[in-house]
């Protein structure tokens, strides 16, 4: 449908979170919208509570995955089912504001892109907002985005006609969702960013110094094994991820 958004959610064990990510959904003032719930095999009730408000809304569909495989391949299974024009991704603990579609799409309709983003708010772990902001840059090319992963998955929309969906299929490696932007980029594709804070990023306060070291990690494999830049070049656009890092977090 030409107006149609495909939102896909992962869901593994987010019985806590998955009731009101249903009802933010259904509270977005675009109405034109399926949301592709790809449940990974939980063991807790999502999947109960999901299969309650398929009943109630034909907008909301479970997708029962056979086995766990991880958010990254629950997406492409989301991706794989999904009929709109545009895609948006949400993750399951994460906030929309009410506007965040409609506003998006417009955005994204005015700058004729493939692919947009938009600005966004740490919360805290109950998606209250802390006060850090992390803005976005009006767009970002393949070099600019590989020294700074402002990019959050929560925030993105592509166009269907305009980019194919297996260039959005995300990898099966650590970190894929950046990995995936810089695929798409790489290809040649710009991506527009709208400063306007639509989404809030849930973080427990506990896990923002235990996962400090994992990121290093993983954002250093990323330039390694998927991108296979050379060690300069590594060591220079890692040299800038890391002081937008501690920014962003300040």
């Amino acid at each position: 449908m030409e107006s149609l958004v495909s939102i896909i959610v992962p869901v593994y064990n987010a019985g806590a979170y998955i009731e009101e990510t249903i009802r933010m959904v259904c509270r977005q003032t675009w109405g034109s919208w399926e949301l592709l719930l790809v449940d990974d095999c939980s063991r807790d009730e999502s999947r109960a509570v999901i299969e309650s408000y398929c009943e109630k809304d034909k907008r909301i569909r479970l997708i029962a995955k056979e086995n766990n495989e991880g958010a990254a391949l629950a997406r492409n299974t989301g991706l794989e089912h999904a009929g709109g024009r545009y895609i948006a991704f949400l993750d399951a603990d994460d906030v929309w504001l009410p506007e965040k579609l409609e506003k998006e799409l417009a955005f994204m309709r005015r700058k004729s892109a493939a692919f947009v983003f938009t600005a966004y708010e740490f919360g805290d772990e109950n998606a209250r907002g802390t006060g850090k902001v992390v803005s976005v840059p009006e767009q970002l090319t393949y070099r600019e985005a590989l020294s700074r992963t402002v990019i959050f998955t929560s925030t993105v929309m592509f166009d269907l006609e305009k980019i194919g969906k297996e260039l959005i299929r995300m990898p099966d490696v650590a970190s894929e969702d950046t990995a995936t932007w810089w695929k798409i980029l790489r290809n040649g594709y710009t991506a527009y960013g709208l400063n306007q804070v639509l989404a809030i990023y849930r973080r427990p306060a506990r896990s923002l110094s235990s996962n400090k070291f994992l990121a290093v990690r993983r954002i250093w494999n990323l330039y390694r094994k998927e991108e296979k830049l050379l060690l300069p070049e590594c060591l220079r656009y890692f040299a800038g991820w890391a002081c937008r890092a501690v920014l962003r977090r300040i």
